[in-house]
This record gives C-alpha cells, structure tokens and sequence, in this order.
C-alpha cells in the first residue's frame, strides 16, 4: 500500500500500512544529547502505586529515545526522531499541562511532535488531546472504533463502561489505522495493534528503540499495552456481546505473543512501574506474557461472576 503523506511545517510525517510485514522497517536512534531526563528512581521517588492522575511528575527516558513525560498516576510516552516526535496518551486535560510542561524539560520541541496516538478512548487518557493537538499541529490517529468518540468527545454506547465517564474535549482525527498498521515520522516506525475489551477503541503500540551501549547499538522491543480490564457499568454482561467477548481474548492473546523487552502501560501500577523504575531499568519485571495471562484471569473471574449473579 503506497504511504499517506502528512505534511507539517514544511515536515512530514509517514503513515505506514505494512499490516502484512513481521518486521520493522526502520530503527529509531536516540540523541542523548537533546534531553535531560531524570532517572526512573527520581520519578518513583516522587510518585506511588495508584497514583493520582494529574499528580505533575519528572520526565524520564525509559530506553533509547523512548521517555515517559505522563503524570504520577497517568502515562503519557514521547518517542523522538530527528524528524518529528511521536505521542501516545494526552492525559487528562490538566494532565495534557504536565506532559507539556515535561516535554519542554527534556528540551525537545512540543511543535515536532507531528503523530498522536492513545490506549483508549476515556477522560483520563485523552481528555488534553484536543489541547495537545491545537499546540502541536500534529495528527491524531486512531483505530476506526475509537474516531467517533475522539471526535464528539461523548462515549459509545457499546462501551462497556458508556456513562461512566466525563466527556472531552473533542479532537479532530486525521488518519483511520487498521490493526497491524506501522506508522511514524522520518526513520521511527511504531506498529498499532486492536485490542477492544477496556473500549471498542483500545489499542497496543509496539515500536522499537535504541540506545548506543559500549560503542555497539542496545535495541528494545518496547510496548505500550492498554490497560485491558473487564470494568463496565452496572447491568452490562460480557457474556451478552459473544463477538465483542472474542475480540477482547484474541486482543489478550495477540498482546501474550509480541515481541517484548520493555512494557509500559497507561496507568502505571498495572504493570508495576513504580517498582521497576526504582531499580533503573525498566528491563524484566512484568512481561507482555505475563500481563496478558492476567488480564485472562481477570476475565476469567468477571465471568465467572456474571454467572453467580444470574
């Protein structure tokens, strides 16, 4: 499929569908000496488990040119490239200040970011999108589930968690990707996975990054993986939506089965990051496979229970 082309101040940003392709194409390099992060330690020391959500936090780099610029208890990901940045997750609209003010610590550009991503279609992940997208001029891109409500701001119905949550700021979409999509700006490539169960619109990010490590290239496999967890309003079933149902364990299992050094997730605590930043490496720890077998379990016991309260 020929690339759609963003074009950006004169920059421009690739989009990608390489669905059928294993592999990434191209690999980020990290210039050490744009940024200042902070260690993970000085950001565990700031921040604990369960976290607040707007609770402002240091910026640090995970890996490479890999940084998390979120709040305490919200995750937001910047992954540079000479050529323009990539975005996942704005946090809530005050979080979206944070991860501003973060991005401009580490001394990149907030105008270069030119490609916005997210792990679901909920306030607290992309409720400073709409923000985010007026300063940055970038373009928002989204799986097919999730564009109407980035676009109105109000939840789906077929949301298991419809009503439960405030509405946001509605931001324009500029790009529908396809699950296995890759797409980036310049030599960075980051793949979009569809992983619907949290939302309809709930996605996994995987990308690779590298750091220089005794004169040779250390490179992560890094994914960010939506939260995935079976939270719905009251009344609403799992086991009524069978498709939906299905959709929800292959996105679980498709998770269990990437390529994975380094998983980040948009509320920290769900893989435990405060833990593993405290040690300086985000390297072992919780696993994708891991991750993906309990939020199987976890499932397991929400049907388990839809079926005691019949």
């Amino acid at each position: 499929m020929e690339p759609v082309l963003y074009d950006k101040y004169d920059k421009i940003a690739q989009i990608l569908a390489l669905g059928v392709l294993s592999g990434f194409s191209a690999v980020a390099q990290a210039d050490a000496s744009q940024s200042t992060a902070n260690s993970p330690q000085k950001w565990a020391e700031k921040c604990e488990p369960w976290d607040e959500w707007d609770k402002p936090a240091p910026p640090f780099k995970v890996h490479g040119n890999t940084y998390y610029v979120g709040t305490c208890g919200i995750a937001s990901i910047l992954i540079t490239d000479d050529e323009g940045h990539v975005l996942l997750d704005s946090g809530t609209e005050a979080g979206a200040r944070v991860v501003k003010r973060n991005i401009e610590m580490l001394n990149f550009d907030i105008g270069d970011v030119l490609l916005l991503g997210y792990s679901h279609e909920h306030f607290d992940h992309v409720g400073g999108m709409a923000y985010l997208q007026e300063l940055t001029g970038g373009s928002l891109v989204s799986l097919k589930a999730g564009a109407k409500v980035m676009e109105s701001g109000a939840s789906d119905p077929t949301d298991p968690q419809h009503g439960m949550h405030a509405p946001f700021a509605p931001a324009r979409v500029d790009f529908v990707h396809k699950d296995g999509d890759a797409m980036g700006t310049g030599s960075l490539l980051v793949r979009s996975f569809s992983a619907p169960g949290h939302t309809p619109g709930a996605t996994i990010w995987q990308w690779e990054s590298c750091a220089e490590k005794d004169g040779d290239d250390d490179c992560k496999t890094i994914v960010y993986a939506d939260s995935m967890s079976p939270v719905s309003r009251d009344g609403y079933k799992f086991s009524d939506h069978p498709e939906y149902l299905a959709a929800y364990r292959a996105g679980i299992d498709r998770l269990g089965k990437l390529e994975c050094d380094i998983l980040l997730t948009p509320h920290p605590s769900h893989s435990q990051m405060v833990k593993r930043a405290a040690t300086g490496s985000f390297e072992g720890g919780v696993s994708c496979a891991e991750y993906a077998a309990q939020k199987h379990r976890d499932l397991d016991a929400r049907l388990a229970k839809e079926m005691a309260d019949e």
